[in-house]
């Protein structure tokens, strides 16, 4: 059915695990042909090594010639009716061949692709080129129709139909990001392409120093073979689908060309001349549209670069990465638009749209005299406010389902500078705007249970911008506790992106204290009533809703658990998070009325115990100190 191809280089220390996966798929109809390209450690004995136990597999050796040469020798030996392709150091999840399979010969589309996700240090996180363009399944359609596919240029998250790849006559160039121009033809050429939401490959970022190409990437080598790639797709979308291509322009432009100014504040002027030969001529052939769709901050860069500006170009892109770059934004033109002054950017390449969007921040969020108090900072993007003007504010909360709202009050603010604290513990001045509110709890005693979202909106003559209020998931405030409201609970909340919002809810327990002791978190608290079964703490998985049990104690109406960090499963997943409950014959979620957050190491994991949006415990597990 299937024909796996593996090419690998020195990975003796992840291709077995890559091997492995792919003999553990559920589609069990598949032959494997490792392509050994002239290892000089121990990869090649490895796969040898499972060819000897697995008679799918087969082993052939050639001298280092390149991933797209290796590639390329796979498929003349491939035999089957399908094509995938894995790299030597990734993993490929259980049921992602059968998916794939299953959905191409339910549709008989040419391509089916899916999902992937980054494997870094053991944990999954979301790749920003593939969590938009699958984020919803769609069957039978095409990169013309669905153009987030425009980001999907990788090999590996696909399996091709054997006839449709022969008829393309496809083949991989001889040269790092090898694939790119290979993948965007299939999207172009293909009949229809199936998209599957679900992950079907786990990409790995090393973490040794002589690491994967797409780690290498500020190398000259790795830049102009990105740069040929890039001009190749780019060719092939003008020719093919040439109404893509201002949507590829934009997204070449803000990653590609992102790169090549990074290389260049990196190098200086020992960066080959060639490499910045090859990034304007691709520039020279973008419209304005291409570029206006870029943000200004990366549009400013990626113009000092097509101009040949490098030096300057170095020093503004310290100031951007270091959030030090906010231009004043002002009402310029016929039109009165808005637009960014820099001394370097020509006006053609000035206007704001994208760019015009509040970002706002709470500072401080407590109880005083029975209302709860907030203060906060809202700014438009990173840019000086400062020709803005003043501005009127209106903050409200809004319920998430009903769409009904609370006005928490409105009024006039000027724009004033201001040191923010950000979540690394670093400090940044920042332009924007004060504001504050307080919440009386009695404006929601009407109300039932329900989700209420803080908003703010910011509005002037010719500017008119809405938001929720936010801020970083992990920095202060600290949520404050929950009160009682009649046979409710008021619980502040803040959701695991950093949105700020009023919860009410019921609840028959209550955490009343937790702390730790012996590398175990003691949570005790009061129930309102016994359930029919014996209690027992979950502690469920946010990503993929795996469970672990601890016994709860109960005396009276009194609880006590102890949960064994130690004993926290530690396999690979999204997000190493867990949502406490407590169940006897029936979830019940708790209320956490303590304020304490505790944090603590245990072999060599640290883990913060902190409020999720339901205004329960969660158990967050960070990087290692």
């Amino acid at each position: 059915m299937l024909s796996v191809i593996v090419p690998f280089h020195n990975v003796e220390k992840y291709v077995g695990e890559c091997l492995e996966s792919i003999a553990r798929q559920t589609l069990g109809d598949i032959e494997v042909i490792c392509v050994d390209d002239g290892s000089t450690d121990g990869s090649a004995a490895v796969a040898a090594a499972m060819c000897a136990v697995d008679d799918r597999f087969r082993l052939v050796r050639q001298h280092n010639m390149g991933p797209g040469m290796a590639r390329n020798v796979g498929v003349r030996l491939a035999t089957r009716r399908y094509l995938a392709f894995v790299d030597g150091d990734d993993v490929v999840p259980r049921v992602a061949f059968a998916k794939m399979v299953a959905s191409l010969e339910s549709t008989g589309s040419d391509m089916a692709c899916g999902n992937a996700k980054r494997l870094i240090g053991g944990r999954l996180k979301a790749s920003w080129a593939h969590k938009d363009a699958f984020r919803v399944q769609r069957k039978r359609t095409h990169i013309t129709r669905h153009p987030l596919l425009i980001r999907d240029r990788m090999v590996w998250n696909k399996v091709f139909r054997r006839s449709f790849w022969d008829e393309l006559r496809l083949a991989f160039p001889d040269r790092m990001y090898e694939d790119h121009p290979v993948t965007m033809a299939a999207h172009v050429r293909a009949g229809s392409v199936d998209v599957l939401r679900e992950v079907v490959y786990h990409w790995r970022q090393r973490d040794e120093a002589e690491s994967s190409i797409t780690q290498r990437k500020l190398e000259p080598d790795n830049l102009r073979d990105r740069l040929l790639s890039v001009c190749d797709a780019s060719r092939i979308l003008r020719g093919g689908a040439p109404r893509l291509a201002a949507a590829f322009d934009t997204d070449t432009l803000d990653v590609d060309m992102h790169v090549v100014a990074e290389a260049v504040a990196l190098h200086g002027d020992a960066l080959p001349p060639d490499i910045v030969d090859l990034a304007v001529s691709y520039l020279d052939q973008v419209p304005l549209s291409g570029w206006l769709g870029l943000p200004f901050a990366r549009r400013l860069l990626v113009h000092l670069l097509h101009t040949r500006q490098l030096d300057t170009l170095a020093k503004v892109f310290g100031e951007v990465e270091s959030g030090a770059m906010q231009p004043l934004m002002r009402r310029a033109g016929p039109g009165r638009r808005w637009i960014a002054e820099h001394s370097r950017m020509p006006d053609h390449l000035a206007p704001l749209s994208g760019d015009l969007a509040l970002t706002s921040r709470l500072l401080r969020l407590d109880w005083h005299e029975g209302r709860l108090h907030g203060e906060g900072r809202v700014s438009i993007g990173r840019f000086d406010a400062g020709a803005v003007g003043q501005v009127k504010l209106t903050i409200w909360l809004m319920e998430r389902k009903s769409g009904a709202r609370i006005s928490l009050g409105h009024g006039t603010a000027f724009p004033t500078w201001s040191e923010i604290a950000w979540e690394d513990g670093s400090t940044a001045l920042e332009s924007g705007y004060h504001f504050a509110f307080a919440l009386d709890p009695a404006a929601l005693a009407s109300h039932g249970p329900g989700h209420w979202e803080l908003h703010v909106e910011l509005r002037r003559p010719g500017l008119h911008l809405t938001g929720k209020i936010g801020g970083p998931r992990w920095a202060p405030p600290a949520t404050p506790v929950p009160v009682r409201l009649r046979q409710l609970w008021l619980v502040p909340v803040r959701t695991f992106r950093g949105s700020w919002g009023i919860r009410l809810s019921r609840s028959n327990a209550v955490v009343r204290e937790c702390h730790v002791h012996d590398d175990r978190l003691v949570i005790s608290g009061e129930l309102g009533r016994r359930g029919d079964g014996e209690p027992v703490l979950r502690l469920i998985r946010r990503h993929d809703a795996e469970e672990i049990y601890f016994p709860v104690a109960v005396g009276g109406k009194a609880f006590t658990a102890r949960v064994a960090f130690a004993e926290i499963d530690d396999s690979k997943h999204e997000e190493a998070c867990w949502n406490l409950v407590l169940d006897q014959g029936k979830v019940v979620s708790l209320v956490v009325e303590t304020a304490a957050r505790p944090e603590v190491e245990v072999r060599g994991r640290r883990f913060l115990v902190d409020r999720n949006e339901e205004g329960g415990l969660m158990i967050r597990e960070m990087g290692a100190s």
